[in-house]
């Protein structure tokens, strides 16, 4: 009896629980469905307050319902491209906004195009007469170029402005992996194809290096033109060439001041007195205070069209086998948006938006089938490249009619490698031997235990071969160029936006914008009234419930001085690398991916590092 006694209370707690969690569910979707929808007439005259706390995204991550109740960390904080430049161009027509607030202080960054892009909605905000002041306790590359776009910057006393280029250093795994034991089989084309090297390299080989080199030069390039032409008082050259001289009475911010980057010194609080004499202000709130609407309110109170006749759709992120979720471009996901939304029939052209650095081969090909459904259907299919659209994102990008870039962009690195690990070596050191039978030379290949034979060695390496030649044959037939000629600037090598027009890989300078009024035009449209309308995915009610809980988390925001915010983002930089090499092992094992292409540093991947690591210690 009093087993079944406790047997019995067990059953009832479980219940409980249950009941419990379903209660918690139903409020929660409840608060957020009665909480996410912002009237519009209630917005507040004043302030748009943009604080842009982490990155601004072609696609931002989801959150999937696993992940909200397992308690896992959530991504930083991510602001979807088209939802802030909507935002932005919306504020500049409300009579109701008087003033931005650009809330810099933790920015974590973007790609260039896509900062580009903000900047030109900027831009149209102050052509309507409307002041943009930003604040920063710290200004680097990325905020600075938003910031370059305000009326005022402002700067705190303590801060500094720390503008220092693309480029830095990227882990090499070969020093570790010899110590382990382990022995890299690597397979590949292209002289340039720098993704395997950290693998079987400590350096950069001399090849990567001057490719690297190259495109550093040419996105920097492109952010000295984009600034200099919002802020041309600013002494960019003078200070970018020697800082520390530039540093006026020991104090960076006086020097950042001196040099013309920025307009004001001050803390936030006097920044929010600044606001306040334009946006007014309420006589019983905090000093630092002022009228505002929130920018995600505002955007969910003035959201972008939700249909049209230009279908958009976009692989953003890795291109990965299989389905997944948003800012990750599976290859089954994407191919069914499409074939969807053309079975719809009211779709009049298709724009594929792309921002990845490529992966694997076979979903790039699965996607750009679905893709080729639509010319078949008589569609016009145009390209938009953001960011990047390199390797598996080129693939997909010769399936347009016409092919448009920004001269920052990312792009080429047409190659193939593969790349498998094995472990006799590290299995010897422990003592450890293999052994077994076999019917074919291919047996129990490839061999992680013993290691490959010739035989997988010599069809591995076919194969490699026989997917670059794919590659190179699409790249001559649909880009219209001599496979002699695809062969010369291919070889895994990356290109800028401005390099790639001039060699043929692409046809246009223009953004997404630019991109759906061709489509409009081939398609008989007036690009005028042609609205766009994203294939995507709709979250549902438990989805937008976990982006409502974890929106309020903040693991963007970063340490108040400037120097901490400067390690972070090195560290946040090493630990995207880190991750990013090591996902390569778990991938497939032809890919067709772009490691030269910079990625935006992930706070959660220095986070999720720094985890493991006192795991380790304290296990």
């Amino acid at each position: 009896m009093i087993f079944l006694g406790k047997a019995w209370r067990l059953l009832v707690g479980i219940k409980d629980g249950l009941v419990l969690i379903a209660m918690l569910l139903f409020f929660g979707a409840l608060y957020t469905f009665l909480s996410g929808n912002p009237n519009a007439g209630a917005m507040r005259e004043g302030a748009l307050l943009v604080s842009l706390d982490g990155t601004i995204v072609e696609q931002p991550e989801s959150t999937s319902p696993q992940e909200l109740l397992t308690g896992s960390s959530a991504p930083a904080r991510q602001h979807r491209l088209r939802d802030v430049v909507h935002g932005l161009e919306y504020a500049a027509t409300d009579k109701r906004v008087k003033v931005i607030a650009l809330d810099l202080d933790s920015f974590w960054g973007g790609g260039h195009v896509a900062l580009q892009r903000v900047g030109e909605a900027l831009d149209k905000v102050r052509k309507a007469g409307k002041p943009i002041i930003a604040y920063a306790t710290g200004y680097s590359d990325d905020s600075y170029q938003l910031a370059a776009h305000a009326s005022e910057i402002w700067l705190d006393p303590m801060g500094m402005a720390f503008i220092a280029g693309p480029g830095g250093a990227q882990p090499y795994y070969k020093g570790l992996i010899d110590k382990l034991g382990v022995n890299v089989h690597v397979y590949r084309v292209g002289k340039f194809k720098s993704f395997v090297e950290p693998y079987i390299r400590t350096e950069q080989s001399p090849e990567a290096k001057q490719a690297g080199q190259e495109l550093a030069d040419a996105i920097f390039s492109a952010w000295k033109a984009d600034v200099g032409a919002a802020r041309p008082k600013a002494r960019i050259d003078a200070y970018i060439a020697d800082p520390a001289a530039a540093i006026a009475g020991g104090s960076m911010a006086q020097g950042a001041r001196a040099n013309g980057l920025v307009d004001k010194l001050g803390d936030r609080l006097a920044w929010a007195r600044r606001i306040g004499e334009i946006a007014g202000t309420d006589s019983d709130a905090p000093a630092d205070t002022f009228r505002a609407t929130e920018f995600a309110d505002y955007i969910e109170a003035h959201p972008a069209p939700s249909h049209g006749e230009i279908g958009i759709v976009t692989i953003a992120g890795d291109i990965v086998d299989g389905e997944a979720p948003a800012g990750t471009a599976g290859g089954e996901t994407i191919s069914r948006l499409v074939l969807d939304g053309l079975a719809q029939g009211n779709l009049k052209a298709l724009v594929v938006r792309i921002d990845s650095p490529g992966g694997s081969a076979i979903a790039s090909e699965k996607m750009r089938q679905a893709i080729l459904e639509a010319k078949k259907q008589g569609l016009p299919v145009v390209v938009s490249m953001g960011n990047v659209a390199a390797s598996g994102g080129y693939w997909v990008s010769t399936v347009g009619d016409k092919v448009f870039a920004e001269p920052a962009t990312i792009t080429g690195s047409i190659g193939v490698f593969g790349i498998i690990p094995t472990f006799e070596n590290t299995l010897a050191k422990a003592g450890v031997s293999a052994d077994g039978v076999q019917t074919t030379p291919l047996s129990g290949q490839p061999d992680i235990l013993r290691g490959t034979n010739d035989v997988t060695d010599r069809l591995m390496q076919g194969g490699i071969d026989d997917i670059y030649a794919r590659f190179t044959k699409l790249v001559a037939s649909e880009r219209k160029l001599p496979l002699a000629r695809v062969q010369e600037i291919a070889q895994g090598r990356v290109w800028d936006g401005g390099t790639a027009r001039q060699i043929g890989l692409i046809d246009a300078f223009g953004s997404l914008d630019d991109a759906i009024a061709e489509a409009a035009r081939r398609a008989k449209l007036d690009p005028k009234s042609a609205t766009p309308f994203y294939l995507e995915h709709i979250p549902n009610w438990f989805e937008l419930m976990a982006q409502g809980w974890l929106s309020g988390d903040a693991p963007a925001h970063m340490a108040a001085d400037p120097w901490s915010m400067l390690i972070a983002r090195q560290q946040a930089t090493l630990a995207t690398g880190l991750a990013d090499g090591l996902s390569v092992l778990s991938g497939p094992a032809v890919q067709v991916r772009c490691l030269s292409c910079p990625a935006v540093p992930r706070p959660e991947a220095r986070d999720s590092l720094f985890k493991s690591l006192i795991n380790k210690v304290f296990s």
